[in-house]
């Protein structure tokens, strides 16, 4: 088995653009370095092959002396490195002001007073632009050990400036920290627990929140901070289920960058996050009209992100996407043109052909079987089910763990396996309990599909049809809506009492909605 240090080096050199590779070759091509040019040989191996194999590298190249190989490689990974930050300098403001501290740093090891200022000027510069505010302070610093070290001509308002504006910067840091500690919080929350059940919940959340959360006017905040305070909130009425407050301050967040959009520029996957956020709060609070807008303006910003951004931001931005696909899906109901549709997507989550964390594949497990149910396919909504429930993560989404386990059992229940429904239905009670999930509605659909194998098949309308009585009022009920949330429970309850599909349903319904709101 490879290594760590091999499997990096053959990441990253797998991950390099074109671009990227000319920039290294043009820096390798310099004279001299002698015998270092060993490393180039071997970026040339690892971008030929397939895989790598260290034997038939060997035998390829016979300069190269199993004994030297470690060096090799951590003489060509710093050489990579150093083409890469070259090659990003330009166009990442964080890397090009620690470039600009390097070079002033250079110069007042020469003793050359002025270039160390002017160099520190475009620093400070640049830092204020991009809103840099741990880099401005180093700036700051290095001023201040010029002024203090150094005779350089300043007056002493000069002190008295850098003494002003390090400690707005300290304080600006200050509550950039703990908005952004409260962010990341509130999100490991979410991703532990989902969305609030209860009562007791809902105020666990939110004392944790108030108590947290600084008393400060967003008007009069940084750029940063401002980002930081609007993702609190919007984390916060995310999983209280406030949707109208998480597609607030979601579009607070973006119309941040709108009010300085250099800032895109800068942040364009802080930016890309709101963007996703103000879809994904339209999607819960199901609003198709408004989110198939909202969905053109992500899919143009997804083609403005050209080959100046890094390859990481558009990976993330085509799995924000995928997400949205699916979206798409489930708020429009055409479930049959949808498994189509995500053929690619469902193909990396079955193949593991990716490099999602273990949240995001959860999540797409369950949206995939969730296509695939609609579309009445449900031997391979159970296969996409089986890949939640057979691999548990302690502590990560235990919500989808609990509702991946309903939807087998109805999907079960559609293919007539009524013993296996049987059997496992104690197992799942055990396991919604485990959770501490066992709410009404789920607690009804379970009894329904408990009692299923004994009902009379002529029957089954006017058992569909009190099952749809007794989950009706859940739909608006703060903390029981959540499983609507997961699975349209209604629109397939709707489906087997008139014999319409899943998909037609929907579509009947957006349309109904919509003529109400014209009318209106």
């Amino acid at each position: 088995m490879a290594s760590q240090q091999t499997q990096r080096l053959v990441q990253l050199i797998r991950s390099m653009t074109r671009a990227e590779k000319r920039v290294f070759r043009l820096m390798a091509s310099r004279p001299g370095d002698g015998e270092d040019k060993l490393y180039v040989m071997l970026f040339d191996y690892i971008e030929s092959a397939s895989e790598y194999d260290e034997k038939l590298l060997l035998r390829k190249n016979t300069r190269i002396k199993k004994e030297q190989l470690s060096n090799i490689k951590a003489n060509l990974l710093r050489h990579i490195l150093e083409a890469l930050r070259q090659f990003y300098s330009n166009t990442q403001a964080d890397m090009e002001i620690r470039q600009l501290l390097d070079h002033a740093r250079i110069y007042q090891l020469k003793g050359m007073t002025a270039p160390v200022l002017e160099t520190l000027a475009r620093a400070r510069r640049l830092a204020y632009a991009s809103h840099q505010t741990v880099l401005l302070y180093h700036v700051m610093d290095e001023e201040r050990i010029m002024e203090t070290q150094y005779i350089t001509g300043s007056s002493s308002q000069k002190a008295l400036k850098i003494n002003e504006e390090t400690t707005a910067a300290v304080s600006d840091l200050a509550l950039r920290d703990r908005l952004s500690n409260l962010s990341i919080m509130l999100y490991g929350m979410y991703l532990k627990n989902g969305y609030v059940r209860t009562d007791m919940e809902f105020g666990v959340v939110r004392d944790f929140f108030r108590a947290n959360l600084p008393a400060a006017d967003p008007r009069n905040l940084g750029f940063y901070e401002k980002v930081y305070y609007y993702q609190s909130l919007v984390w916060f009425h995310h999983m209280t289920q406030n949707f109208a407050g998480y597609y607030k301050y979601s579009q607070k967040w973006v119309d941040s960058f709108h009010d300085e959009s250099q800032m895109i520029h800068h942040d364009p996957l802080l930016y890309l996050k709101g963007l996703h956020n103000t879809l994904n709060a339209l999607y819960m609070a199901n609003r198709p009209d408004k989110f198939l807008t909202r969905y053109g303006d992500y899919v143009r910003f997804g083609e403005s992100l050209n080959n100046t951004f890094p390859e990481s931001y558009r990976e993330q931005y085509t799995l924000f996407s995928y997400v949205h696909r699916l979206n798409v899906i489930f708020l429009t109901g055409d479930y049959k043109a949808g498994v189509r549709d995500i053929s690619d997507i469902a193909g990396k989550v079955w193949a593991a052909n990716h490099s999602w964390d273990q949240n995001r594949e959860v999540v797409f497990c369950y949206k995939v079987a969730c296509v695939y149910f609609g579309a009445d396919d449900y031997s391979r909504s159970l296969d996409y089910l089986n890949m939640i429930i057979s691999k548990p993560v302690p502590g990560l989404r235990n919500d989808i763990h609990c509702f991946a386990r309903i939807l087998s059992l109805i999907s079960h229940y559609e293919l007539r396996n009524d013993l296996y429904v049987s059997y496992m239905i104690k197992s799942v009670f055990r396991f919604l309990r485990k959770m501490e999930n066992l709410q009404a509605v789920l607690s009804e659909v379970l009894d329904f599909l408990k009692r299923s194998p004994g009902m009379d098949r002529k029957n089954l309308t006017q058992e569909f049809m009190h099952l749809r009585s007794k989950l009706q009022p859940y739909q608006n009920d703060p903390y029981e809506r959540r499983p609507f949330l997961y699975l349209d429970i209604i629109a397939w309850l709707d489906s087997k009492i008139t014999g319409v599909s899943i998909s037609e349903i929907i579509r009947n319904r957006i349309a109904a909605t919509k003529k109400s709101d014209d009318e209106d």
